[in-house]
């Protein structure tokens, strides 16, 4: 079989974000942290849009029991190298969306974290302060399965992570059942994703939401909101922020 051909300045790109989002122990210190508040030993988690897996090392850690989706060869080439030897640990190279299929994927060899399946992502980026610079240069074909599917086949995950860079609700439309915590990445050039997610959520379950910025592994609010609340506090934000992660908590 032939190698996989990765676009130029790919493992460049991968090296930096193993260095940035893997050896910073006080940041891993605080993912730990964040996360314990809702893993414990044995849970399940799954993380869609792994990159190069530093949630999967904090969700193992925590002693969860993780399934990864990844649908870029890079990144995914990195999570075999660190966690495919790990019987606790199934790594999935396939995007996640609203349907099973096939899905075009758009790569950022320069900035691999922000490839993505979402023209809309792409177009609003395009023109964004802060985002200047940004190519996305090459396209794959890749798998692309629901939340259902990975359930049906998985089981049921105490943790659900989305970081899939403005496809967001997509994935949660191949939800049906609550998950007791779901966390999905939002931006400030996309706020009309994050509240597409808030109304699918609440279709789900009795959620209450809370936020962390940026990459702070810090909750902004000293107990969780109701959507209505937290809509409005990232309406609020300033176009500076960029991004940061929703937490949604399945109210007892």
């Amino acid at each position: 079989m032939t190698a996989p051909r990765y676009p130029r300045g790919t493992a460049r790109a991968l090296s930096r974000s193993l260095r940035v989002y893997h050896g910073d122990a006080v940041r891993n210190a605080a993912m730990d942290a964040l996360y314990r508040r809702f893993l414990r030993p044995g849970d399940l988690a799954f993380d869609v849009g792994a990159h190069v897996g530093d949630r999967v090392s904090c969700f193992r850690r925590l002693g969860a029991r993780v399934v990864a989706l990844e649908p870029q060869p890079g990144p995914a080439r990195v999570l075999r190298l660190l966690h495919g030897r790990d019987p606790d640990v199934v790594l999935v190279e396939a995007a996640c969306g609203n349907y099973r299929g096939e899905i075009t994927l758009r790569i950022n060899s320069t900035n691999p974290t922000v490839s993505t399946v979402s023209d809309a992502f792409i177009g609003a980026a395009s023109d964004a302060s802060g985002w200047e610079g940004q190519v996305w240069d090459h396209e794959i074909s890749v798998p692309c399965t629901t939340l259902d599917a990975l359930i049906a086949r998985h089981g049921q995950p105490a943790l659900l992570k989305i970081d899939v860079e403005g496809f967001e609700a997509h994935v949660l439309a191949g939800l049906t059942r609550a998950v007791p915590v779901i966390s999905f990445e939002f931006t400030t050039i996309q706020r009309d994703v994050a509240e597409a997610c808030l109304a699918l959520l609440e279709t789900l379950g009795s959620y209450r939401f809370n936020v962390a910025l940026g990459e702070s592994q810090r909750l902004e609010f000293d107990a969780p909101v109701m959507a209505e609340a937290m809509g409005n506090y990232l309406r609020e934000l300033p176009h500076a922020a960029n991004s940061g992660d929703v937490y949604a908590i399945l109210k007892s």
